[in-house]
Parts: structure tokens; sequence; C-alpha cells
């Protein structure tokens, strides 16, 4: 069928709008990699937009070299796949029993639980619980304060409910317990979703920054939100990567540092999110909470 004018002016809008969107989230991420990969006197002197001049990589090596940069990146790593295991874990575990409506007070647990999507106990109490559980300077104040999203646990909680009963019951025929049910059946079912919720824990635990201020004592044990953060504010960071005497030229600008900084702070992401992409879309619409 042959679309009217309408929906052709309607498709229009849709197209520019969305195009709009995607340069003004493109462009600066362009920007931030063009002045990331320029020269000295290119980015001093104001000539660098979209794309780099006099390409050089000197910003990145000098960060490698002469800042921590590798161990928080290393720290990042150890706190985003160790957060994401530990919360996708206990998430299953908790969204398989409350999706099953044999499940004797489970309308209790699900009360108490959508109750902390609206209060919590606030800032103060909750440094106090972690200081008094012997927490502080170390990652498991990051991991278990939010190690299960209640948002992501009604998303799977919805999902396992939609699976088909039928599937229930054969599996039960064929004598399936409960564990062999949850992990032969309902999780290769749950894939897409299962994708999705991975994704969002792990873009919250890699740019956890507030919480690693607020927790983490120790300087090498930050991740590479905080020292990104640190070296935009701080130039003492910019003269040791000089390592220059007073006399001697600088080879390297604030720009230049702090842009190579994010590049490499968002470039795992970017790297991740391809992969997970196609289940994005799918895995939250059919895991959303049906009203």
């Amino acid at each position: 069928m042959k679309p009217s004018m309408t929906e052709r002016i309607y498709m229009a809008g849709v197209y520019l709008s969305l195009t709009v969107v995607a340069l003004l989230c493109l462009l600066p991420l362009m920007h931030i990699a063009s002045l990331s990969t320029s020269s000295l006197q290119a980015v001093s002197a104001g000539r660098v937009s979209l794309f780099p001049v006099e390409i050089t990589f000197a910003a990145y090596s000098q960060l490698f070299e002469r800042s921590p940069i590798a161990s928080s990146l290393t720290n990042s790593v150890i706190i985003t796949l160790v957060g994401v295991t530990l919360s996708m874990a206990f998430t299953i575990l908790a969204a398989y029993p409350l999706s099953r409506t044999y499940f004797r007070g489970r309308r209790v647990f699900m009360l108490g639980i959508v109750f902390t999507m609206l209060f919590n106990g606030g800032l103060i109490p909750t440094y106090l619980t972690i200081r008094n559980l012997e927490l502080i300077n170390t990652y498991w104040a990051l991991w278990l304060p939010g190690l299960v999203s209640v948002f992501n646990l009604l998303v799977l909680r919805t999902f396992i409910e939609n699976i088909p009963g039928e599937i229930d019951e054969a599996s039960r025929m064929d004598g399936c317990g409960e564990w062999r049910y949850l992990l032969r059946i309902v999780l290769p079912l749950s894939m897409p979703v299962l994708a999705t919720l991975a994704l969002f824990y792990g873009v919250g635990y890699w740019n956890s920054f507030f919480s690693v201020l607020m927790y983490i004592n120790e300087p090498d044990k930050y991740n590479i939100a905080v020292l990104v953060q640190q070296m935009i504010q701080s130039q003492v960071m910019l003269a040791q990567m000089n390592g220059l005497e007073s006399s001697e030229q600088l080879i390297l600008s604030p720009d230049m540092v702090n842009s190579a900084a994010i590049i490499i702070m968002v470039l795992p992401m970017l790297i991740v999110y391809p992969f997970l992409q196609k289940y994005f879309v799918k895995g939250v619409m059919i895991g959303a909470v049906k009203g």
C-alpha cells in the first residue's frame, strides 16, 4: 500500500528528529576524540573541530606512562565484572521464585521490594551502615548496597511469568526439578532480557562515581571515572605527565589530556554495546512490566 502524503511527512519528521538527536550525541564525542589525537600547536591555536589536526597519540602514551590510568582501568574492570556477576546472579535468584504462582507469600515480598523504589534510608544512615559493617575502603561497599535493582528484578520476573505454562508442565512430567528447570529452560529462553539487564548493570558499575568517592579512601583503588574527574579538576597530574622542568616546553595541554582520558573511559562501553544492542530493544519489550 502506497503511503499517503501525511504519512510521508510524518516519517520525514521522524527521520529528521532522529538525525538531529544522533548528531547531538555523535558530534561532541568526535570533537573530544579529535582533541585527544591532535598536536599541541593545533589544540592551542583552536584549529581542532570535528577532525584531528596533525595526528599524534602523545596524550594516550603519556597517560599510560605517567599516570595511574592503567591501574584505574583495571579497577573499573574488576568492579564491573564482579558487580555484574553478583547482581545478575541475585536478580535471577530473586526473580524466579517471585514469578512462581505457587510461591507462598510472594505478594508480601513483592510489596516489600517495590516499597524500596519509593523510600530509602537516606545517605547518612546508609554510610553509617556501611561503616558499621566495616566495608569502608572495600569494593563490597560498591556491590552490596545496589546488588539488585528493583526495576531489573521486575523486568526479569515479568518475562519469566510470560513463559508458556505448557513448557513448565512438560518439564515437570520429565522429572525436571526447580534448579534444572531454571538452568536448562528459563535461562536459555531469557537470554535477550538477561543481556539487556547485564548491560544496565554494567553501565552502572562502570560509571560509579559518587559511591567510590564516598566509600573508597585509597587512591590506588579509584576507578577510572573518579580518576578522570580528578584529572579535569587538578593540574598537578598534567605537570607530572609532562614530566618537565619549569624552563622546558609543554608537550601536552589540559584539553588533550582530559579528552584522551574521557575517550579511554567511554571506549569499553562503546565496544561492548554493539554486541548487546540486538538484545536491547527486544529484551526491554518482552520483559516490560505489563499494566
